[in-house]
């Protein structure tokens, strides 16, 4: 992040490519999480290939239950497909974010994930 903050481009792209490196590396090991996953779609620049990446975190997250995680990366994710204009697929994240969110402690995701998708309908 700070890398980012001060707009180093250099040093960036040498810890992103690590966070990359350790996710890959971790995957389908006990080590595997889907929070390094959603780090690594936070961080991504492209868009599209960032809504893959939540995609992905997403999945992890389901596979373990974690309803925190479920719900704040359905977040993340409708906001990209939101300024991809993917409006119905933002909608769908959402709706599943809203439903996970009901077993979290997390009132500001909660009112963040209400807001929006009443913003799209």
């Amino acid at each position: 992040m700070a890398a980012a903050d001060r707009e180093n481009q250099k040093e960036f792209d040498r810890y992103f490519a690590e966070l990359k490196a350790i996710c890959v590396e971790n995957e389908n090991t006990p080590k595997d999480h889907p929070e390094q996953w959603e780090t690594l779609a936070d961080f991504t620049e492209d868009l599209a290939e960032a809504v893959i990446g939540y995609q992905k975190a997403l999945s992890k997250a389901e596979a373990i239950n974690s309803k925190d995680h479920m719900s704040s990366i359905g977040y993340s994710m409708a906001r990209l497909q939101v300024e991809l204009g993917d409006t119905s697929g933002a909608v769908k994240s959402l709706e599943a974010a809203k439903i996970s969110a009901n077993k979290i402690q997390d009132n500001e995701l909660k009112a963040e994930i209400q807001q929006l998708l009443e913003s799209l309908r």
